[in-house]
């Protein structure tokens, strides 16, 4: 990669490191190992600005949209009367993507074997 192409690619919202790469659809920081879709600090920036579309991605910076299947990426403890935990890889159909969610979950689902739920987009990913 040539210099001038570097400078092109934006710097690394976590640590602001010049030296970040392309590694598929993803940038790279080498500095600190964070990963992010190319255009996800500006879709940001333009969701708080000017209520511009709100924009939500799953764990690998795929764009989520109302209806998606998905699956989880990491197991995810179910506090609560159920109780238990969702293990890695159990698939959700119908997601319905939510701006008003507990805390920083953004999905509201119907989780096979558990029942209705909201998740956070960063465990899950699109299937297909």
């Amino acid at each position: 990669m040539s210099e001038q192409d570097r400078s092109a690619l934006p710097p690394c919202p976590e640590c602001a490191s010049e030296y970040a790469y392309e590694q598929g659809a993803l940038l790279v920081c080498p500095m600190c190992g964070h990963e992010w879709a190319s255009g996800e600090a500006g879709d940001a920036e333009a969701a708080d600005g000017d209520g511009a579309e709100w924009i939500v991605r799953d764990a690998v910076g795929n764009v989520l949209s109302d209806g998606d299947t998905v699956t989880l990426v990491k197991s995810v403890k179910v506090s609560g009367a159920g109780g238990g935990a969702i293990k890695v890889g159990t698939k959700v159909p119908g997601i319905r993507l939510i701006a008003d969610g507990v805390g920083d979950h953004d999905i509201d689902a119907r989780v096979p074997g558990f029942g209705k739920l909201q998740l956070k987009s960063s465990v899950v990913k699109r299937v297909g």
